[in-house]
C-alpha cells in the first residue's frame, strides 16, 4: 500500500471508520518507510511517519534488514513521539527487494527475523510492536509458524498473516487455512488475517473460518474508503452497509482531493496523486472512458468539480461490479532471491554482506 495509505486517505479512511465506532473502526497505519532513512534523517521519510492531530492511535510501518538499524529507527521514532504502535513489514514480494534478501524471503533466515523483531520490540518499550508476514518463499519454502512463533517468543504485540506465498505475490485466491493454522500454533498473541478482504462479509466469513482475532485489509479499500463504515458495522453486529450513489462517490473523491491537497500543501501535486486512485473509485460505476480519462488529468480542484459535475449523480449503486478484487494482481512467479539464499536458513557472511542493498528501494507487500 506504499503510495496509496498517506495522511489523506488514512484520515478519509478514518472518517468513515468513525461512523460506527468510536475508535474509528481500528488501526489505519501508514505507508511503510525504511529503518535506513529515518537513521540518515530523510525529511520525506519523517514527513511520512508523521501522523495529523486526529489520528489516534498513531500506526506506522517500517521495514528494515539490519537489526541495529531497525532497532535504532524504533528508538528516534519514539524519541521523536511520532507513533503509539509500530508495524513491522515482512510482506513484500517485489523482485528488486526480494533478489537482495529482503522483503518477503527475509524471514527465511531465522536468526536474522528474531535479531531484527527482537531489536524492535526491546527498542519500543512500552510501545506495541506487530509483525506482517506471509507464509513464505513458496509452497515448499513456508516460514509463517516459524515466525509467529518467533513474533511471540521474543515479545511482539500480534501477528499478521498474509495468505500468500511471495511466488504468488498478489495473484489467485489467498489461503486461509495457513491463517488458521497459525492461529492454532500461535497462542500467546493475536493472530491476525490479510488476504482477499473485499467486503465486511468477507472479513466476517475470514474471522469464522480461521479463529483469527481480527482482519487487515489492503487492496480491498482501494477506491473504497466506506468499506471501514461496513466492517465497523460488521464486527458491531449490524447489518447497515454503505451502498454509494455515483454522487456519494463523486462527493468522497473530492473530499479525497482537498484532504491531499493538505497533505502536500500544493494542489498540484495533490491531484496527481489523486489520478492513480480514480478508476478504483469509479469501478462498476456508468462513468465512460472519455469521462474516467478526463478525471485521471485533471489539473486543479476547478477543473475536477466540473468533471464531476458532468457526471450522472444520481445513478445507484451498481452493486456487484462495483465489488471485488481491485488493485495489483498479477500472476504467480518464481521468487527471486539471492543465489544461495535457500540453501540455509542461517545468514551467510556473503549475503550478509550485500543484505543492506534490500532497503535500498522498497515496496509494500
Amino acid at each position: 500500500m506504499a503510495g496509496i495509505t498517506n495522511m489523506a486517505f488514512r484520515l478519509l479512511c478514518r472518517e468513515f471508520g468513525a461512523r460506527h465506532s468510536e475508535d474509528a473502526g481500528g488501526l489505519y497505519v501508514g505507508e511503510m518507510v525504511t529503518t535506513r532513512a529515518l537513521v540518515e534523517d530523510h525529511k520525506e521519510s519523517w514527513r511520512l511517519v508523521t501522523m495529523g492531530e486526529k489520528e489516534t492511535p498513531r500506526s506506522i510501518q517500517l521495514y528494515g534488514v539490519d537489526p541495529a538499524t531497525v532497532g535504532r529507527a524504533v528508538s528516534m521514532v519514539l524519541e521523536r513521539d511520532k507513533a503509539d504502535h509500530i508495524d513491522l513489514n515482512f510482506g513484500c514480494p517485489v523482485p528488486k527487494v526480494t533478489r537482495r534478501g529482503g522483503g518477503g524471503v527475509l524471514p527465511w533466515k531465522t536468526e536474522l527475523f528474531t535479531m531484527i523483531v527482537r531489536a524492535a520490540v526491546k527498542a519500543a518499550g512500552d510501545v506495541p510492536v506487530t509483525v506482517k508476514t506471509r507464509m513464505g518463499v513458496d509452497e515448499d519454502h513456508l516460514t509463517y509458524r516459524d515466525a509467529g512463533l518467533i513474533a511471540q517468543e521474543v515479545g511482539a504485540a500480534a501477528i499478521a498473516l498474509h495468505g500468500r506465498t511471495v511466488k504468488q505475490h498478489y495473484s489467485g485466491q489467498a489461503d486461509w487455512e495457513a491463517i488458521a493454522d497459525l492461529k492454532q500454533t500461535v497462542t500467546g498473541i493475536p493472530v491476525l488475517g490479510n488476504g482477499d478482504i473485499w467486503s465486511a462479509e468477507d472479513a466476517l466469513r475470514m474471522i469464522e473460518q480461521t479463529g483469527a482475532d481480527g482482519v487487515v485489509v489492503g487492496r480491498g479499500c482501494q477506491g473504497r474508503p466506506w468499506l471501514f463504515a461496513d466492517l465497523a458495522a460488521a464486527f458491531s453486529g449490524s447489518d447497515e452497509r454503505v451502498q454509494p450513489t455515483l454522487g456519494d462517490v463523486a462527493r468522497t473523491l473530492r473530499r479525497h482531493a482537498e484532504l491531499l491537497t493538505e497533505f502536500y500543501e500544493d494542489e498540484g501535486r495533490g491531484l496527481r496523486d489523486l489520478r492513480k486512485h480514480v478508476a478504483w473509485y469509479f469501478k462498476g460505476y456508468p462513468v465512460g472512458g472519455e469521462a474516467r480519462q478526463g478525471l485521471a488529468a485533471m489539473e486543479s480542484l476547478e477543473d475536477l468539480d466540473a468533471k464531476l459535475a458532468a457526471l450522472d449523480w444520481d445513478a445507484p449503486y451498481p452493486g456487484a461490479p462495483a465489488e471485488g478484487p481491485r488493485g495489483r494482481s498479477g500472476h504467480s512467479r518464481r521468487a527471486a532471491v539471492p543465489d544461495g539464499w535457500m540453501d540455509s536458513r542461517e545468514l551467510s557472511p556473503e549475503h550478509r554482506e550485500r543484505l543492506h542493498e534490500a532497503e535500498l528501494d522498497t515496496s509494500g507487500g
